[in-house]
């Protein structure tokens, strides 16, 4: 056993934990600068009208009230960019001058696109003077035709939303081979389908966004303090594309992050408006949503229609895979929005499974809503959504177990490296294990016995199974330049040594709440045989720590991790050949032992430095040879060969309540495998949240719109979130199949356990009703939903 091991992989106490618990953690709200000015930002109340006049006078006399602003303030500032489109095919955006896709202006001057549509700014002495300063900003609209439907919008005769962008159509995006495909579906013995909507939701994080700017005149420099997911991404996206400032004048910081999701990754329009603002005014400019304007202005999630065929023979064999479908991208493409609609979610429709011939489809299309992007689990969610519902129906269709069905089609352990014919090259997996070891665990074959048990108290009893593989490790920068990313994906990390023995470990990436400073410091002191305690960690500050791309889509651990690894395993190199100056040896004489004391082999009593004594003697630089500089300051940019692909096996167990038609998860197993975990208490948290949110798509959250593109579901009032009380005790394993792709084998796992939940319960409640020929419910299953299906004629029993 490594001295690595002793630390790393073992679960622990997080270090960030007491701070937050005791209410000590600096959030944006907190953030005070001297002469702090606030912002609050004026929302369209329409989904779609022409503006025909604003007028600002009055709120511009209004007490405390330092500026007001609207489009005509900003035309020399460039659009926000879309940085992730389509990769290989056509594609219209609004236009950005860099000839890059573009997203949207700062704020809306002619036009606005959906209901909170931002078109001007107040900006005041008291957060209160400027939100009570909107109220008499008069606007002159012209009311338009609203579309909110991507299947619609892309109809003939749909409302048009961009001049750009003909029929709406953003992209017609294509995997897999459709030849194949559609033989496979001509051929076939069974042939079952389904039309899906994978509801559109909102992102919940318990901080709303925030920003504050920061403009210093003497020097000419800016400073944004954000809560996001990447501050050097935004630093890059926002000095490079919008400004058009030195990249070297602006830095970014992230306090701490009150949760994200996905959502605090993108590029908004307050992050410049506060740096202008401070600009224009001399002073720092804070500005943080409310809940209300967190749901009208930052990203959504999922939001596809679609359209599913499989094709199998009568014995099980899944023969061939169909997808159609309709991606809502709202009224402007966020910055990587295009990606998730289509790569993300298209790729990955095979799941665990060998499909001969499998071919999906995307429309991509703008509509009169909130902008598309990441939710946690993104695209693979709806992946998982889809094939795992299809194989349920087939398995009905033909009269096999559901378990039996997927069992027979599980890729194959000896078939790795995998490729799934639609994009994606499985690097490693143990699927059949992962899934026996879920289902005897969720003591799947007492089913039966559990039904009637349930059934003699007025409940009907359902059990679904959803299996899923999750791309993750985002990632190889060659092979995301080919899916349309207009960027690196690399990761990196800092490591410094100090001459008293402790460590400086710096990280590009940035935590909303995963722990991070726990276990980078569990990866450092693996490697360095050294205690957590002396290691500290820093990252969210792009002054302060190396450029990085930030945290999503699973890839902190796996990407920022390795590479710490990697850089401490050069600090461990250098200590060594220092050691043989010292010790006047060969290098390869010299052993950097587990307990980080370095000695020459086979003299470890009389010949060795502990950790501490060569820190010191590289600082000192007394007796080191020319080739040797004094000090250890390492860095890596680490990008891998490939993505990682988690996966796992998760079997949810509902009761129905049969007078009102309630459904209650009460138990659930998940057996996930994130290839190997550095910190299984931290794990765990994680799956467990996951879990819960994919519970809420299942059974409650949805965002909807009216007629007239109204978000109805604009506050916790009306948008239902899973509660405590919803949520059964969960049942955890999980299986290590490590990654070939990166040196600690670890796979993502943030995310990974929200992408198979949703299916696995509406499996279970479909599996409830189906004696009543039910075969497809779409989410939310609320009560009212699946009452009606127990009351087809709308009288109780």
């Amino acid at each position: 056993m490594s001295a690595g091991r002793r630390v790393l992989g073992v679960a622990s106490d997080c270090r960030e934990d007491p701070q937050l618990l005791r209410g000590e953690a600096t959030f944006i709200a907190d953030v005070e600068l001297p002469r702090m000015t606030h912002m609050a930002i004026l929302g369209s109340e329409h989904a779609h009208a022409l503006i025909k006049g604003i007028d600002t006078s009055a709120a511009e006399a209004m007490p405390g009230v330092l500026k007001v602003v609207t489009a005509a303030d900003f035309a020399n500032v460039m659009p926000l960019p879309c940085i992730w489109i389509p990769g290989g095919v056509e594609s219209h955006f609004p236009p950005h001058p860099y000839g890059l896709p573009g997203s949207r202006p700062l704020l809306s001057g002619d036009r606005v696109r959906h209901v909170g549509d931002q078109i001007a700014a107040v900006v005041a002495e008291t957060a209160w003077q400027a939100h009570a300063a909107l109220k008499a900003i008069r606007v002159d609209y012209e009311l338009l035709p609203v579309v909110t439907r991507a299947d619609d919008a892309i109809a003939e005769g749909a409302p048009q939303l961009h001049e750009a962008v003909p029929g709406n159509l953003n992209a017609y995006w294509t995997c897999g081979n459709k030849e194949a495909t559609e033989r496979a579906l001509a051929d076939a013995e069974v042939k079952v389908e389904l039309d899906l909507v994978n509801q559109r939701t909102i992102n919940s994080p318990m901080e709303p966004r925030g920003a504050v700017g920061h403009y210093v005149a003497a020097t000419d420099d800016y400073t944004l303090y954000a809560s996001t997911q990447g501050p050097h991404n935004h630093r890059f996206l926002l000095a490079a594309l919008v400004l058009g400032i030195p990249f070297n004048k602006l830095r970014v910081i992230a306090p701490t992050v009150g949760g994200s999701f996905g959502t605090k990754g993108y590029l908004y329009p307050d992050m410049a408006l506060v740096l202008l603002l401070s600009k224009m005014l001399g002073r720092p400019v804070k500005w943080v949503d409310t809940r209300t304007g967190l749901m009208r202005s930052t990203v959504q999630g999922r939001d596809h229609r679609q359209h599913v065929t499989l094709a199998g023979t009568r014995d099980g064999r899944i023969t061939g895979l169909h997808c159609t479908s309709y991606a809502n991208l709202g009224a402007y493409p966020s910055t990587i929005g295009p990606g998730v609609a289509t790569a993300l979610m298209g790729r990955s429709i095979s799941g665990m499974y060998q499909i001969p011939a499998a071919f999906c489809e995307v429309y991509v299309a703008f509509t009169n809503t909130v902008p598309l992007g990441a939710q946690r689990g993104s695209g693979r969610a709806e992946a998982t959504f889809l094939m795992e519902r299809l194989v349920d129906r087939y398995a009905t269709e033909i009269g096999m177990d559901p378990a039996e069905v997927r069992r027979k089609n599980l890729v194959p352990n000896d078939a790795f490296p995998y490729e799934n014919g639609l994009g994606w090259t499985y690097d490693s997996g143990s699927y059949r294990e992962n899934f026996d070891k879920a289902l005897e665990l969720a003591g799947y074959t007492d089913m039966d016995e559990r039904k009637a048990e349930a059934r003699g108290r007025g409940k009907r009893l359902g059990v679904g199974i959803a299996c899923y593989v999750a791309i993750c490790g985002v990632g190889p920068s060659t092979r995301m330049s080919q899916e349309g990313m207009l960027g690196g994906t690399w990761e990196s990390s800092n490591i410094r040594v100090h001459p008293t023995g402790e460590v400086s470990a710096t990280v590009g990436s940035a935590s909303t709440g995963q722990s991070h400073y726990t276990v980078y410091a569990q990866v450092v002191a693996d490697e360095l045989g050294i205690d957590p305690a002396q290691v500290q960690v820093m990252e969210a500050d792009t002054l302060r720590a190396p450029y990085g791309q930030g945290t999503y889509g699973s890839r902190s651990f796996s990407m920022a991790g390795p590479s710490l690894a990697l850089t401490a395993r050069k600090v461990k190199e250098k200590m060594r050949r220092a050691a043989a100056a010292l010790f006047q040896v060969d290098v390869d004489k010299v052993v950097y032992g587990e307990d980080g004391v370095i000695f020459v082999q086979g003299e470890r009593e009389t010949q060795s430095k502990t950790f501490a004594d060569l820190a010191m003697a590289l600082w000192y630089g007394w007796n080191l040879p020319p080739e040797i500089e004094p000090t250890i300051d390492e860095t890596t940019f680490f990008d891998p060969p490939d993505f990682n692909y988690p996966f796992g096996t998760h079997v949810a167990v509902v009761e129905v309540d049969e007078l009102t038609g309630q459904t209650e998860v009460v138990s659930y197993t998940a057996v996930d495998d994130a290839g190997f975990v550095g910190n299984p208490t931290i794990v765990k948290g994680q799956i467990e949240g996951s879990i819960v949110h994919g519970f809420g798509q299942a059974l409650m959250e949805q965002a909807v719109y009216d007629e007239q593109g109204n978000l109805v579901t604009a506050d916790f009032r009306n948008y239902a979130l899973p509660r405590a009380a919803d949520v059964p005790f969960f049942q955890l394993d999980r299986t290590e199949t490590p990654t070939p792709h990166n040196p600690l084998g670890a796979k993502g796992a943030g995310e990974i356990a929200t992408v198979p939940p949703a299916a696995a319960v509406v499996n279970a409640v479909v599996n409830a009703l189906a004696d009543l020929g039910v075969q497809h419910l779409d989410m939310p299953l609320t009560p009212e939903k699946v009452w009606r299906q127990l009351n087809p004629e709308g009288v109780a029993p």
